[in-house]
């Protein structure tokens, strides 16, 4: 590792950064309100996963876990040597994020492998000592601006090439720890890397740190705090879940980070996408339940977009056209969802989008009526199909085109047509949104949280027995409870999980715990599992949880 320059001595001392011995250990959150607010208002951004191992095709940096000695001698020492993206246009990925409603875009400086995307003075394991020899990272951040995107940078803290090189063994977890000395140089090291990369692209609005948990993600932490006090810290500071989305909402802000297929980088072969309706429907999800939607893209080794990913872009794009106003700057309604419908909402407007989601075969000219159980309305209302003008079916001039509704005892009533030409063929896929202005909830609804589950006897037979709690009761005064549970398909293919078994209910008038049982499922498996209660009108569901026998 090179030493530091005359630049890291000066900004060490202005900015009084303790060294590397007296690093903080308490977790740091620095993050202002009102940027955490910003950052909830851009709610759609885009990941992008890059790096020299792309060549390949492979995971982006865990092939180093684990590896054999030459295989990493290979890996550190030969592999950068053909890297070249030269195809890489900063500006035609911020063109296609921008059209397709991101709102900002997080960029890879550094993953795991410690293979730096810059010109850093830290290491020669660099992009810059590559064919390529120059600094991608100076035309992500000029091309992100010019697009009037939000800058953010990825980077890891853990580092398997500074570990390669001090002769440790490269893995994520150590049962033993680092010896001292090294620990003081691996901490110097991401200390000056951040510094490097605050100082040296200007304001940049949001960082990810994955990984090195403990010292060296606080250092870290510590480091982008002090030089850019303004940055939001996602990954470290709020919750990120990773190729999932909340099971509730939540009114802290929150990130979903979700792969496109089943790998973060380029895979060439064997990849299978998520097609561009499922993508739309996690983004609708996520924006539902209060937060932000990272959505993943890996270029190939040149530099360019695979086909399939900027597909999918496109058909986001052209829903995001339409329905733009749905899920930027808004906030969760009184509930996620009724069924297949989700909202989102505006408050100092009054406004609910109810985003309508399982209507493939709707044709074009097709009235439809719909029933929202959580939404009031007032007399001046309005209603309308975002996108559409509600006076005409393009080539169906006898078609009444208008949306109208009505507030009856058991909700409020909309009938609408999608009138709207997308495609050639006249068939649309995707999602069409009802806006309701002026918009006031129509009960309050109740709350249940999922506390757990284990397995049990009962009466010589094994049972699996949940464990829920009723948070409030919301307006009513009898209710049903019970829970939902199905199979853990996986960490990447828990997205296209949509069956669910369900227990007995039961009916209950107050707060407090509940328990309910099933027969026990199969030994070895893992299970996913939810806690429900179900209002006059609707039903509401707690968190999602996993267990394992």
């Amino acid at each position: 590792m090179k030493k530091t320059l005359t630049l890291f001595i000066i900004l060490l001392t202005l900015t009084g950064i303790n060294n590397a011995q007296e690093a903080e250990t308490d977790f740091l959150d620095l993050n202002k309100p009102e940027r955490l607010e910003m950052f909830s208002d851009l709610g759609f951004g885009m990941f992008i996963h890059f790096s020299f191992d792309s060549q390949l095709g492979v995971v982006i940096s865990h092939s180093m876990a684990g590896a054999s000695d030459d295989y990493l001698d290979r890996f550190v020492n030969d592999l950068p040597k053909t890297f070249n993206p030269n195809e890489f246009s900063a500006t035609e990925i911020a063109t296609l994020a921008k059209l397709a409603g991101m709102k900002y875009i997080v960029f890879t400086t550094k993953h795991h492998s410690g293979f730096c995307m810059w010109d850093t003075k830290t290491t020669d394991f660099k992009i810059t000592n590559t064919p390529y020899q120059k600094d991608l990272l100076t035309e992500y951040v000029q091309a992100t601006r010019e697009a009037g995107l939000a800058v953010g940078f990825y980077y890891s803290p853990e580092d398997f090439n500074f570990l390669y090189e001090n002769n440790l063994p490269v893995r994520r977890r150590f049962p033993e720890p680092i010896p001292q000395s090294i620990m003081n140089n691996y901490l110097e090291l991401v200390e000056l890397q951040c510094m490097e990369l605050m100082a040296q692209y200007g304001k940049i609005d949001v960082i990810f740190f994955d990984g090195g948990e403990g010292l060296l993600q606080e250092k870290c932490k510590e480091v982008v705090w002090d030089l850019q006090p303004d940055i939001v810290v996602t990954r470290g500071a709020i919750q990120t879940p990773e190729q999932t989305v909340l099971g509730i909402a939540s009114d802290e802000p929150w990130e979903s980070c979700i792969t496109m297929g089943t790998q973060w980088a380029y895979k060439p072969t064997n990849e299978k996408y998520k097609t561009g309706s499922r993508l739309i429907e996690i983004l609708i999800e996520t924006r539902a339940k209060g937060g932000n939607l990272l959505l993943n893209v890996g270029p190939k080794p040149n530099g360019e977009l695979p086909e399939e990913q900027k597909a999918n872009l496109r058909e986001i794009a052209a829903w995001n056209f339409i329905n733009h106003e749905a899920i930027e700057k808004v906030r969760p309604w009184i509930l996620p969802h009724e069924e297949n419908t989700w909202f989102t909402y505006k408050p100092e407007e009054k406004t609910v989008y109810a985003i309508l989601t399982g209507t493939t075969n709707w044709a074009r000219g097709e009235r439809k009526e719909f029933v929202l159980k959580s939404v009031a309305v007032s007399d001046k209302t309005e209603v309308s199909v975002l996108g559409q003008s509600g006076e005409l079916v393009e080539y169906q001039p006898e078609t009444d085109a208008s949306t109208c509704f009505e507030e009856k005892e058991d909700g409020l009533h909309i009938s609408c047509v999608r009138a709207q030409r997308i495609y050639n063929n006249h068939q649309w896929h995707n999602p069409v949104v009802l806006k309701i202005t002026d918009a006031e909830p129509a009960l309050v609804p109740p709350a249940v949280a999922t506390i757990g589950a284990q397995r049990r006897e009962k009466d010589g037979k094994e049972t699996l027995q949940f464990q829920g709690e009723i948070i409030k009761t919301g307006d009513a005064e009898k209710f049903k409870v019970g829970f939902q549970y199905r199979e853990y398909a996986g960490f990447v293919e828990e997205l296209y999980s949509d069956e669910w078994q369900e227990t007995e209910k039961m009916e209950v008038s107050r707060t407090g715990y509940f328990w309910q049982g099933t027969p026990a499922p199969e030994k070895g498996k893992e299970y996913q599992y939810r806690a429900f209660i179900e209002h006059p009108r609707l039903r509401v569901y707690g968190d999602i949880k996993r267990v394992k026998f």
